[in-house]
């Protein structure tokens, strides 16, 4: 249950992301309605996320995982809800997704994909765990501009998923069918694992 209102003030800006919510996803979207009672900080989101969407040196699959499991790590339901809806939307195996919680047991992934994970996991911990030999896979696969695109991205999610976690929104049932379990709390690293898109950090116009 949200922590504060969600009817923010009836401004233009507001009724203006309210609109193109309904228009575009069916709903207002919650983020958008907590984050209307600060304008500055609503538009800069707004602002953020565009460029955000802008960001295209990462194989789009690979960017749907980390955000996942960065989100489920976090436990964000609402992220891990909307997160899996638009994912799937682009074109994002549905598996894949549903499986981010347990990955470490799935034989879905490719190694390049179970490093992705690893990495979001471990960036997201408190203090993060990222050790140099994952980084090192990471950057000869992906290349320089693609990693430090991943890196951003884990950011960005760690931002959406831990504000959203804050202000108390859960699941707006985006994939009531199907929505994927966020995790109690982080798996222990397995040394015998293989080497496994919005919005913002409220989500308040949709991720790109």
């Amino acid at each position: 249950m949200a922590r504060i209102s969600m009817n923010p003030p009836r401004t233009l800006l507001n009724r203006a992301v309210e609109w193109y919510s309904k228009r575009t996803y069916g709903k207002v979207l919650d983020p958008a309605k907590v984050l209307g009672h600060h304008p500055r900080v609503l538009r800069s989101d707004l602002r953020f996320e565009q460029s955000v969407a802008k960001w295209d040196k990462l194989d789009p699959g690979l960017k749907a995982l980390a955000e996942m499991g960065s989100a489920v790590a976090i436990g964000c339901s609402w992220c891990v809800d909307f997160g899996y809806w638009e994912s799937t939307r682009k074109g994002i195996a549905p598996q894949k997704l549903r499986d981010v919680p347990s990955w470490r047991d799935s034989g879905l992934y490719t190694p390049l994909e179970r490093d992705v994970l690893e990495y979001a996991e471990a960036m997201t911990a408190t203090p993060p765990t990222v050790e140099d030999g994952l980084v090192e896979r990471l950057v000869t696969r992906l290349g320089e501009a693609a990693f430090v695109e991943l890196t951003a991205m884990v950011a960005v999610e760690n931002l959406r998923s831990r504000m959203n976690a804050a202000l108390g929104l859960t699941s707006q049932g985006f994939r009531d069918s199907c929505e994927v379990p966020a995790a109690v709390g982080r798996p222990a690293a397995d040394p015998e694992a293989g080497t496994p898109e919005a919005g913002g950090p409220g989500s308040a116009g949709g991720r790109g």
